[in-house]
């Protein structure tokens, strides 16, 4: 769940939400963001998610999917799920053509030279028709947005993407962070509009 950028949107569609992040740092931000709603926030990952079987109408990952293995997270949304429902996991995609993402990927570049965008980029159709026993009935979404962002949250928003090239728990991977955001606020201006594509894929529960 990250920091609950997904699981906000989820509560303001009159969902009851389990959001579920092992970052004890994302978490505190995201149940300091979420106080007084419908929210249970647990300290567990997508793939041992530590709550009870066939409980749950949907799960979602949201930016999250690429960072664990994949078959075991279809196995856990599976075991989580009532009958007939439903997987999603989803991305904020940001343009390449941007000029402002082509400034951020240049900054990380210059910090992170074998930086690269890694599964989240890839088709999800492939393999979730892998594990046909688990899911079927794949629907595929996308839409693009313009969004109106402050370079301290779009600095936020980076924070919150997991990914191998900068482990937040550790020292070293904050140090290079830090490194990084310093670069983006050396090239970016305090606020611009900004071009993303969600792209989302769903499947409904076998069995």
């Amino acid at each position: 769940a990250g920091t609950g950028n997904l699981s906000i949107m989820l509560l303001e569609r009159g969902c009851e939400v389990v959001s579920v992040e092992p970052n004890d740092a994302m978490r505190e931000i995201g149940i300091e963001r979420t106080k007084g709603a419908k929210i249970e926030w647990v300290r567990a990952t997508g793939v041992d998610s530590t709550l009870q079987s066939g409980s749950f109408d949907w799960v979602t990952f949201g930016s999250s999917f690429n960072v664990m293995d994949r078959t075991e997270a279809l196995k856990e949304a599976h075991r989580l799920l009532k009958g007939n429902g439903y997987f999603s996991c989803m991305w904020n995609h940001r343009d390449l053509n941007d000029p402002i993402q082509q400034k951020a990927e240049n900054a990380i570049l210059s910090i992170v030279p074998n930086y690269t965008r890694g599964v989240r980029r890839e088709d999800q159709r492939p393999i979730i028709e892998a594990h046909k026993e688990l899911f079927d009935n794949i629907i595929y979404i996308e839409e693009d947005f313009y969004f109106h962002q402050s370079l301290e949250n779009y600095i936020l928003a980076w924070q919150s993407v997991k990914n191998p090239y900068w482990d937040l728990e550790t020292k070293e991977g904050q140090g290079i962070f830090d490194k990084i955001t310093a670069k983006m606020r050396e090239v970016l201006p305090q606020e611009f509009d900004i071009k993303y594509t969600t792209r989302c894929w769903s499947a409904r529960k076998v069995g």
